[in-house]
């Protein structure tokens, strides 16, 4: 099972697929990334079905869902052909068309929507979008039963989209106009990815904004209101410097996986009861407590940005000061994580200092059993420095290093050139990488063995006064885990 946090750039899409014999198409796309459920429905207008490919085509889904059976309009294949010829490289998952039910996905779609169902229109919407809502069923259905988790309710972005806004470029074009990938050529001798248009103008500070970027690619604006705000935008961060460099360094301040956050909040792991899943279940903790780590930074970085943007004239820039710099929810979720999460926790993508950072995230007197834990953890942490400091001493290895990744945990590096003849005996696991020789040792493995059972039990623990800092409310979302 792939972690819900665990997607990069890489699509984070599950899409589910569905049709009727009126050619009627319905679509509903969950984003694992960014908790958002976009529905859509259409008239398929040509066998080819080149409306489907567009939509597929943008999403980019990891997984299709799809039902058994062929239903499809005469001289049509079916969209689970179509997914077998026109995505074979995507994996299509068939569900029985009793998961496919409207009437199911209606009271999901109410449940889990962060807006209000009024708001969303569904009650007007519900006879002209029963396809999609059929397709969202199952969807949902799917990814609660393969991530293990349940979709917390009032935490999903629904949308319903429309063709209005945007223009909608056929999969053939997209291939030969090379908008996402270079073709294949022979005279150029080359498969750079920068000779396609996405690559050459990705500059993106944040994973977000890289797909973002893909989106407008794929589906051009054409609302000319939004264009000429987005011009007015463009104008003012072209004539003011001060205002292009501030929001270039301010944007720096912000992980690249922001957009990450919401998805291990509005996604809550399901109670584990089997004592053989107690591994995973340590693992989602780990990762939860690495979403708070990485919410505390970016709303670390908030005040740099308001400082930028406070004098900013355009509409779209003083519209992102109005709603995200001047909103109080934003402060008050910061000074809740502060109660319990230490000041100088910062969020990090080296392995060794974000699992010690996991670990001593909660700060000292929250709970008396995690203060003695830690200790222990310091004590054995110590134990594998001065195993380190004892080595180099006695086989004379000065430059002896003792790195950590996750797969292995620590291991020695020594550089060949201190290596007079064989390594002693009691390196074991010895092998070549590089320039360096990495090995271990049985001391070093007891030892290390102590350090990962500690760093687990720092990093999963949960008592009900840390607890407290994980129940948010983020903007019409509510989170609650």
């Amino acid at each position: 099972m792939e972690d819900l946090d665990d997607t990069g750039e890489r699509s984070s899409f599950i899409v589910g697929l569905i049709e009727n014999r009126a050619k009627e198409v319905g679509v509903a796309a969950i984003d694992l990334r960014s908790a958002s459920l976009h529905l859509s429905q259409y008239i398929e207008t040509s066998s080819s079905y080149q409306n489907t490919k567009t939509v597929l085509q943008f999403y980019d889904p990891m997984v299709i869902i799809v039902p058994p059976n062929k239903l499809a309009p005469d001289g049509m294949v079916g969209v689970s052909e179509l997914v077998d010829r026109f995505c074979s490289s995507t994996r299509k998952v068939t569900m029985a068309r009793g998961c496919f039910d409207d009437t199911r996905g209606a009271v999901l779609v109410k449940s889990l929507a962060a807006k209000e169902p009024s708001e969303l229109g569904l009650d007007t919407r519900y006879k002209q979008y029963y396809l999609c809502l059929a397709a969202a069923a199952a969807a949902v259905k799917w990814t609660e039963a393969e991530k293990g988790v349940i979709i917390t309710n009032h935490s999903l972005l629904v949308t319903f989209n429309g063709s209005f806004d945007h223009m909608n470029i056929d999969a053939t074009s997209v291939q030969n106009l090379e908008i996402i990938e270079p073709m294949q050529s022979t005279l150029c001798a080359t498969n750079s990815k920068k000779r396609s248009l996405f690559h050459m103008l990705k500059t993106t500070r944040i994973v977000g904004g890289t797909r973002l970027l893909r989106a407008n690619l794929l589906q051009p604006l054409k609302d000319i209101e939004t264009i000429n705000a987005r011009l007015d935008c463009l104008d003012e961060l072209m004539s003011n410097e001060q205002l292009f460099f501030g929001l270039s360094q301010a944007l720096r301040k912000f992980p690249k996986e922001t957009d990450r956050v919401l998805c291990n909040f509005c996604f809550k792991p399901k109670k584990v009861t089997n004592g053989v899943l107690a591994i995973d279940n340590s693992r989602k903790s780990q990762i939860l407590i690495a979403s708070i780590i990485l919410l505390k930074t970016a709303l670390d970085a908030l005040p740099l940005l308001s400082k930028v943007l406070k004098d900013a004239k355009s509409f779209l820039l003083g519209n992102i000061y109005k709603s995200v710099c001047e909103n109080e929810k934003y402060a008050s979720i910061r000074k809740r994580i502060g109660e319990v999460i230490d000041e100088d926790v910062l969020h990090t993508r080296a392995p060794f200092v974000a699992r010690t950072q996991q670990c001593f995230a909660v700060k000292a007197g929250i709970d008396g059993l995690l203060d003695i834990a830690r200790r222990s953890f310091c004590d054995t942490s110590e134990a594998i420095h001065n195993l380190a400091n004892k080595y180099r001493k006695d086989f004379k290895l000065p430059n002896l290093k003792i790195p950590f990744n996750n797969r292995q945990g620590f291991y020695f590096s020594i550089p060949q050139r201190d290596i007079q003849g064989k390594l002693p005996s009691k390196f074991i696991q010895v092998m070549k990488h590089g320039n360096n020789i990495h090995c271990s040792s049985l001391e070093l493995a007891s030892v290390s063995t102590s350090y990962n059972q500690m760093l687990k039990f720092g990093s999963s623990f949960k008592s009900k006064k840390s607890a407290k800092c994980i129940t948010f409310t983020l903007g019409n979302r509510n989170i609650l885990h």
